[in-house]
């Protein structure tokens, strides 16, 4: 299909929404989730830019002027889109928050930032701004898109309301800012999660959004007739580069980012497309084959003979050949007995996944492909806008993250770290000039990770070299590899962190999944409460010999000195709220390591 930014010079994202509401001004842009609960309502794309410009017009009410930065405090939801669209319909630039970030987290964003102004999702968002508000002199407005029953006048906070209707008389400079934008102009800052110090803000320009989507769009993958289910934190850079690549393509989008509805949702959206982290893909995997597992005799023979039949049948197909006779009935009947059940809590209509942020194991790439699901695994930073590399629909291969987007040059540096260099790259970390020295050089991205190129271009990543084990005896170890293969090994563990830096030999810290462990606890009869009791059944050794059993397949693939001797399973899964994981699902290593020091310390006596 054709999108606009295939066809003309465009210069802004904000224009880009313009020219889509004119070309296509009736079609639905976005569903979403009624105020009343019940069912979805939707927006068209003259709608929607006729919202995002009247609220462009408030925030020039204000005194917001091109080149600000205008914090955005939100979850997924269609508000946070109209909200952004009209930031840079103002000519202004969007902070990005995650709304799970603490107060002193906001607060270091938006001083760090200079964001004059806030736009919040609800009350409980108004409070945490309202908790550093002293900290901040130059914070001089804050907006509430959810006012629910009202403000507190006190407050000094608008509703997005009031905003829209202060600036009415200001409507008609809107078309003249946008007109004025330029592709070199700030459009988002992203601040980077912090897992090896000071989040940094990535400055990222509006062409480094507009090249994203259009080379995302050259690829083939996208139709007229999508639906598109958007779950992912628009805060992160993965979903805003899905945001303004479904402007430029038209394509109706369904957006809720309650992660608790995103199995009910698959049933009644029946999406065509989802992106989604490799957690979610591990945890569906998991139950699946933890309920097979309790249910045991006939249903698990049948389980396990259809995953190697649809392995191979896949196998096959993907290398462009025709299946045998025999194969190809066999491959059917599995389907009939496993594999369409497994498409059906997906909606039934699936055509691909996308997975990224972190390595998804081969095992279970190879498991999705079998039933029908392709998961097309890319990489990229946020400093390079996201999406930088993707397998192909037509050739996947598992394991790598396909190769480069059209117009990105790689190239692997003599010590084997990943440089990027294209219209994606950003423009540096904002007011950090030796950071943006020091990973920019010569036009290139220095990624930080270490990764392999194919003879057809395809990318392998195969660690971050921060994050290297250098053992006591000298070897180099890359934990991510194998605690990916841990996760895949065994449907009981939710995450694994394997330590080993000058040590004399690797252990791991796993942690349970508390839906794939009921099942286990209930097949072994520990009853009701233990069920429920992650900690309890962390102590059992019944459950150690499980994930030592799993462990030990691991080790069977691997070198000497990279097997794992000892497991230690903690007592609580890792979460965003305790400060174990970043808003994007990514273990923060240091801070597990360091909360485990006796742990490990203890695997060593």
């Amino acid at each position: 299909m054709s999108t606009i930014l295939q066809t003309q010079e465009v210069g802004s994202i904000a224009k880009l929404l313009r020219l889509r509401a004119e070309a296509t001004p009736n079609a639905t842009a976005f569903r979403f989730p009624r105020a009343t609960g019940s069912g979805l309502d939707s927006i068209t794309w003259s709608e929607l830019n006729a919202k995002a410009c009247g609220l462009a017009a408030g925030l020039r009410s204000l005194g917001v002027q091109p080149q600000d930065r205008v914090a955005l405090l939100c979850s997924t939801r269609v508000e946070w889109v109209i909200a952004d669209l009209g930031i840079l319909c103002a000519g202004a630039a969007t902070t990005t928050i995650y709304p799970s970030n603490t107060a002193a987290e906001c607060a270091f964003i938006i001083d760090d930032s200079g964001s004059t102004l806030a736009i919040v999702e609800d009350s409980t968002q108004q409070a945490k701004i309202a908790e550093i508000a002293a900290e901040l002199p130059g914070l001089r407005n804050v907006v509430v898109l959810d006012a629910g029953d009202g403000l507190d006048p006190k407050s000094g906070a608008l509703s997005v309301d009031d905003l829209i209707a202060q600036g009415a008389d200001r409507l008609d400079e809107i078309d003249g800012v946008v007109n004025g934008l330029a592709p070199d102009d700030l459009a988002t800052l992203i601040y980077t999660s912090g897992t090896t110090g000071l989040p940094k803000g990535v400055e990222l320009v509006n062409d480094n959004w507009l090249y994203a989507a259009q080379a995302s769009g050259e690829l083939g993958i996208l139709r007229s007739d999508d639906v598109h289910y958007l779950w992912l934190p628009l805060s992160h850079s993965m979903g805003k580069v899905l945001e303004i690549l479904m402007i430029d393509a038209g394509i109706e989008t369904v957006i809720d980012g309650r992660v608790d509805k995103i199995v009910e949702n698959l049933s009644t959206i029946r999406p065509t497309l989802m992106a989604a982290a490799p957690r979610i893909f591990e945890k569906v995997h998991n139950v699946v084959e933890a309920g097979v597992q309790a249910e045991g005799g006939a249903k698990e023979k049948i389980f396990n003979w259809a995953t190697k039949v649809g392995t191979e049948a896949a196998k096959q197909r993907r290398a462009g050949q025709t299946l045998g006779k025999a194969l190809e009935v066999q491959a059917k009947l599995a389907d009939k007995l496993v594999f369409s059940k497994i498409r059906a809590r997906f909606g039934g209509r699936i055509r691909y996944f996308i997975s990224g942020s972190a390595p998804l194991a081969i095992e279970l790439c190879e498991f999705f492909d079998a039933a029908g699901l392709t998961v097309l695994e890319g990489y990229g930073l946020t400093e390079s806008s996201a999406s930088t590399f993707i397998n192909r629909p037509e050739k996947p291969k598992f394991g790598t993250v396909g190769p480069a987007l059209p117009g990105t040059e790689v190239k692997i540096a003599e010590d084997g770290e990943v440089l990027i260099k294209g219209r994606g790259i950003m423009r540096g970390y904002h007011g950090l000039a030796e950071e943006t020295a020091a990973t920019l050089k010569d036009g290139w991205l220095y990624t930080g990770d270490l990764g392999q190129l194919d003879d057809d271009g395809y990318l392998t990543i195969t660690g971050r070299k921060k994050e290297l084990i250098k053992t006591s005896g000298g070897k180099y170890v890359a934990p991510t590899k194998i605690e990916g293969l841990i996760k895949a090994a065994s449907p009981y563990v939710s995450n694994a962190v394997v330590h080993g830096d000058r040590r004399k030999y690797c252990v791991a810290l796993v942690t349970l999944d508390p839906d794939t462990v009921a099942t286990w606890a209930a097949d072994n009869e520990l009853g009701a409460v233990a069920i429920d009791d992650l900690e309890s059944i962390a102590k059992m050794p019944a459950m150690l010999k499980e994930i030592e059993s799993a462990v030990d397949e691991v080790n069977a693939g691997l070198a000497s000195y990279e097997t794992i001797k000892k497991v230690s399973i903690l007592p609580a899964e890792f979460a965003i709220e305790s400060g174990e994981l970043t808003p994007s699902m990514k273990v923060k290593r240091k801070v597990v390591e360091e909360r485990n020091q006796a742990v490990l310390d203890a695997m060593f006596d």
